[in-house]
Formats: C-alpha cells, sequence, structure tokens
C-alpha cells in the first residue's frame, strides 16, 4: 500500500500569466503533468497568490480557558449574512519574519499580549484547488486575565472572548462556529487536550 502522505509530482509549466492584482495575485498557469506511467496531461489551472499564514489558539492552562476573538470578515457576511465571525488570533506571515515571530506578534496585536510559551502543532492548505495559502496552527500559553476586552489595529476592531475550553468544544460540536482555523484548532483541542500542560512547560 502506497504511504499516506503528500508528495511531489513530476510536473512541468512555464512563467505564469498575470490576470489581477488586488490584495493578492491571480495568476494562470499551464503546466504539463506526467503521471506513473509515463502519460502527460495538459492542464490550466488559475490560482490566488495566498502565501504563508499563521493561526494561535491562545490556552490559560490554569484556568482551564482559551481565548477567540471576533471580528467582522466581508466575505463571511456574502456567503452566510453572518458575518461577525468567531476565530483565534491569525494573520500573515511578513517577509522576512519566521513563522513563531509572526505568532507572536499577531498575538501582541490581536489579544493584547505574547505568549509565555508557543508550540507549532500543525499546517494545512486553506483552498488547494483555488490558492497556495498555507495556515501554520500554533497553541500559546497566555494569562488569560491580562486579555483586554478588545483591540483595535488600523481598521480591524477585535473584540476578545475568554471562554471556559468545555464552553468552546460545545460550540464546535454544535456548528456555530464556521472559521477555519478555528475549527481545525478546537478540533485539535479536543483530541489533546490531555497534553495541553506538558507540551506549554516545554
Amino acid at each position: 500500500m502506497d504511504e499516506i502522505a503528500d508528495r511531489a509530482a513530476d510536473v512541468a509549466f512555464d512563467e505564469p500569466e498575470l490576470l489581477a492584482k488586488g490584495y493578492r495575485a491571480y495568476r494562470r498557469y499551464r503546466i504539463t503533468l506526467t503521471g506513473e506511467d509515463g502519460a502527460t496531461i495538459e492542464q490550466q489551472r488559475d490560482v490566488l497568490d495566498g502565501g504563508k499564514v499563521i493561526a494561535v489558539l491562545p490556552v490559560d492552562v490554569a484556568r482551564d480557558e482559551i481565548v477567540l476573538i471576533r471580528q467582522f470578515r466581508l466575505p463571511a457576511h456574502l456567503g452566510n449574512g453572518k458575518g461577525d465571525l468567531v476565530e483565534i488570533v491569525a494573520g500573515r506571515v511578513e517577509q522576512g519574519e519566521t513563522l513563531a515571530a509572526s505568532a507572536r506578534r499577531e498575538c501582541r496585536e490581536e489579544i493584547g499580549l505574547a505568549p509565555s510559551a508557543l508550540v507549532e502543532l500543525f499546517s494545512y492548505f486553506t483552498t488547494p484547488g483555488l490558492t497556495d495559502e498555507t495556515v501554520t496552527v500554533f497553541l500559546a500559553a497566555i494569562d488569560a486575565a491580562q486579555v483586554p476586552a478588545h483591540t483595535r489595529l488600523g481598521d480591524e476592531y477585535i473584540r476578545t472572548l475568554r471562554v471556559p475550553i468545555d464552553a468552546a468544544l460545545t460550540a464546535l460540536q454544535a456548528g456555530t462556529i464556521h472559521n477555519g482555523p478555528a475549527i481545525l484548532a478546537l478540533q485539535w483541542l479536543a483530541l489533546n487536550r490531555a497534553l495541553l500542560a506538558g507540551l506549554l512547560r516545554g
């Protein structure tokens, strides 16, 4: 049986064509994919440049709490009318910045404090049929009592939510959260809750 793991493909493509550029670039690729039998397939694919993103699940182990955030997302509003999303800390990795440095910066910006410990958990593609955006999820140790009720970053207004872990997992099970990074981080938490103290102790 094949190993159940992503692997490199035998693919060739020329310089992509820039279709549009706004917040992110949108490019068209013409590719030749070679299969295991040696046959080739020609494909045309349009890709939105997404780049690297981090997401952070802040946990206060002593209080058995996590910190979520709430902020408005226009695409979510257009999608289902509920654009005031419950999320976890997240943001784009800046040029020259490590993933961990980005995670610490985003915590300071979005929940008002830097974590005392940080552990990288896993990475995933958000929508691999459309974008190369890759999210790396971190677990962070924080003192929830130090988190302000809200923060403001440029044109973003963020409300922080200190919630018991049980309440967050109940919301996950009820399907009331629709933000991808938050769902995946809470699923990880449901499976690995007993490991929190040991992981964040280092």
